[in-house]
């Protein structure tokens, strides 16, 4: 990467690689935003490395993200990649529907999968609601790995799920919006059927906002914190906005986002977060004018493995 990666999009991922490298190297910790299907994309065999050395220190990512990481981790065997994917019909895709599949471009999950963890993962909610208790999503996956009941059906090695190295370390991943997620849309509908007698099971988004900034308040009282996001949305902006909650709202005296990186292959265009500028965050109390910043126009599911290859000197 440093002989070859000398120009455009090539020179940025470099320079935003480099600039991870010397963050982490004056104390600095690193919050990461996860969109798009990275999960689905395996992202884990290399985020999971990551978060293991110490080099990710939070996760904001969709629910999508968040569910799909147990998903490949205990049916990886079960998927099925269709590499013509481009070519579907309607008929093709129908008949994979038929066959109980949902396809994320080239990657089909099988809907066995999502039942299954439906099932463990509906049933401490059940108990949550019983109790008067909540937990945030990923914390509700934490006590499945806690309690192990997932364990014989791995189908990948475990050092390969970045939810699982998460949990290990004891890490936070919040996922604002999890109600858009698979099994965001099952709590709910158990919730409706009064199966689970409580939403408050599942913790809110503004209890989740509450941590994240919480954490932040913590975390910027030793270590300067930097955000490297990957794709755009809910994820990535519910966690940069923790910073002028702070400090325009709680009224209270941090620093900024210290180091930001985006990877997305959305170009700027008009009121698009995924696609605007880090320039335009400054005017949102987010970043700093002096504080490296970094676009990267590319796909992430190349450009996120070799930055983090790079950050971790291989």
């Amino acid at each position: 990467m440093d002989r070859q990666f000398l120009h455009f999009n090539a020179r940025e991922t470099v320079a935003a690689a480099k600039a991870y490298r010397q963050h982490l190297a004056g104390g600095g910790k690193m919050l990461v935003s996860l969109a798009g299907a990275m999960s689905t994309a395996e992202l884990g065999i290399s985020l999971a490395q990551m978060i293991r050395e110490d080099k990710v220190h939070a996760i904001s990512c969709t629910g999508a993200n968040l569910e799909e990481d147990v998903f490949n981790l205990v049916a990886h065997e079960e998927y099925r990649v269709v590499p013509n994917y481009r070519d579907l019909a309607p008929e093709d895709e129908t008949a994979l529907l038929n066959e109980g599949f949902n396809r994320v471009t080239d990657t089909c999950i099988p809907e066995t999968v999502m039942r299954h963890i439906e099932g463990n993962f509906m049933a401490v909610c059940a108990q949550l609601a019983s109790d008067g208790q909540g937990l945030f999503p990923f914390e509700v996956f934490y006590r499945l790995f806690e309690t192990k009941v997932l364990e014989p059906h791995f189908q990948i090695d475990p050092k390969h799920s970045w939810l699982m190295a998460a949990y290990e370390k004891g890490i936070s991943v919040y996922s604002p919006g999890f109600e858009d997620s698979t099994l965001g849309n099952i709590f709910a509908a158990r919730c409706i059927e009064k199966k689970i007698g409580s939403h408050s099971a599942i913790r809110s988004g503004t209890e989740q906002m509450e941590h994240l900034v919480n954490w932040y308040l913590k975390t910027d009282a030793d270590s300067p914190i930097g955000f490297f996001q990957i794709a755009g949305g809910i994820a990535g902006d519910f966690a940069i906005c923790a910073v002028p909650t702070i400090i325009q709202d709680l009224k209270k005296d941090i620093r900024l986002w210290q180091y930001f990186a985006q990877i997305s292959d959305s170009t700027t265009s008009y009121g698009s977060y995924s696609g605007a500028v880090p320039n335009e965050k400054i005017t949102w109390c987010k970043l700093a004018a002096d504080t490296p910043r970094f676009m990267i126009n590319s796909d992430a599911s190349i450009v996120a493995p070799l930055i983090f290859a790079y950050v971790m000197g291989q």
